[in-house]
């Protein structure tokens, strides 16, 4: 972060929420190269693409990768009081003005993350720690989960849980294989400009309210390693370029039209297993 993008945040306290949200990055990625001083080396990779589906992505924030495994962590830079269980679809964030804002439960975002990120990496002896980091400026009021390997904390409490699986959990990779598992997920690092902006796109459809919305990215399965090929055969696209059966779940897709929504009167394909399914091809 430049002077100008601090003074902006700090000095004219900006509220935009891309700047807010590079901000803790920023401060979360400080934390993790103190954390050198553990005695073994981490790799630190920032806003990574993982491909989640044919012609998507998910961006996972940070990834720190360790010989105890891959910590991925999800930023979250809010204020004020923060509310949420970990079967709650959403929480709450409850600012001063006594405003209330919803979003996703992060902790179901995270599991999606690491879902994908297995699927990436083909490698079942990797072990994954889900952090979820929310800036020092917000209190977790209420806040309840049980996940194991899954750790919901402020910024200022990231060193000390580093400390403790570093502590507690067997070394499962050699310093050789997690150089060769940077080198991998580098090559996702840098998206270019109309990658990012589709992604940004997606998430603005979710949060829409479309009836017909995307599920996600926690609820997306991943297809059976033997399974996948013969479902992406399977998808042979039509005249307009979409596939002739659901890539997810293989069922036959059906022209539709949305009632409602941003896309409300436009036409596009989804799965007949519906609201089972809910894989879409806008057209």
């Amino acid at each position: 972060m430049d002077f100008l993008q601090w003074f902006r945040l700090k000095v004219l306290e900006d509220d935009d929420s891309n700047l807010i949200g590079q901000c803790g990055e920023d401060l979360t990625a400080r934390v993790l190269k103190i954390s050198k001083l553990f005695g073994r080396r981490g790799l630190m990779l920032r806003n990574v693409y993982i491909p989640s589906e044919i012609g998507e992505t998910t961006e996972i924030d940070l990834i720190y990768i360790t010989q105890k495994g891959l910590f991925v962590i999800e930023s979250k830079n809010y204020s004020g009081w923060i509310f949420g269980r970990e079967n709650d679809r959403y929480w709450t964030q409850s600012l001063p003005d006594r405003s209330k804002h919803r979003f996703y439960n992060p902790i179901w975002q995270n599991r999606g993350h690491i879902k994908w990120l297995k699927a990436f990496l083909q490698n079942e002896a990797i072990t994954f720690f889900s952090l979820i980091v929310f800036s020092e400026r917000c209190k977790l009021k209420k806040v309840q989960y049980r996940e194991n390997g899954c750790s919901v904390i402020n910024r200022n409490e990231l060193f000390a849980e580093l400390k403790y699986y570093w502590k507690n959990a067997p070394d499962i990779l050699t310093e050789v294989q997690t150089q060769e598992i940077y080198d991998s997920l580098q090559i996702l690092q840098n998206a270019d400009e109309a990658l990012k902006q589709a992604h940004i796109g997606r998430i603005q459809q979710m949060l829409s309210g479309d009836a017909e919305k995307e599920p996600e990215p926690a609820q997306k399965s991943v297809p059976p390693p033997e399974t996948a090929a013969s479902a992406a055969d399977a998808a042979a696209p039509d005249q307009n370029g979409a596939p002739a059966v659901c890539p997810r779940c293989g069922a036959p897709l059906v022209l539709r039209t949305a009632a409602r929504g941003e896309r409300a009167g436009k036409q596009f394909y989804g799965c007949s297993a519906y609201p089972k399914c809910r894989y879409i091809w806008n057209l």
